[in-house]
């Protein structure tokens, strides 16, 4: 339970992020209204407060969280964008997993 409980947190956590820059990447390249700047901001800020959350330290955190927010990304591109994602990417956001899980689930001396 515990483990899905984490995997949870990590996918929320890059939600939060990707939602905190992609509201401000609307307005500044998309052409939409300045005001999506201050949820995006609020979004970003769920996103510092979602990281102290996590059970581990911070750097193993931000090590093991940057696997889960790149197969985020590319989860984004297809819900998001519209744009449906390749092998290459797809392939890419395994193997970023695959390093998450070492950071997380290797051995670990006392």
């Amino acid at each position: 339970m515990e483990l899905i409980k984490t995997g949870l947190l990590f996918v929320l956590t890059a939600f939060a992020e990707i939602v905190g820059c992609y509201l401000p990447y609307l307005w500044l390249r998309e052409g939409r209204s300045a005001w999506l700047v201050i949820p995006g901001a609020v979004s970003l800020a769920l996103f510092a407060w979602l990281l102290t959350l996590h059970p581990t330290g911070a750097g193993r955190t931000y090590a093991a969280y940057g696997g889960v927010y790149i197969a985020t990304a590319v989860f984004w591109i297809w819900a998001a964008e519209g744009k449906r994602p390749d092998a290459w990417d797809l392939t890419g956001a395994a193997v970023c997993l695959l390093g998450m899980g070492i950071i997380v689930f290797g051995p670990r001396g006392a």
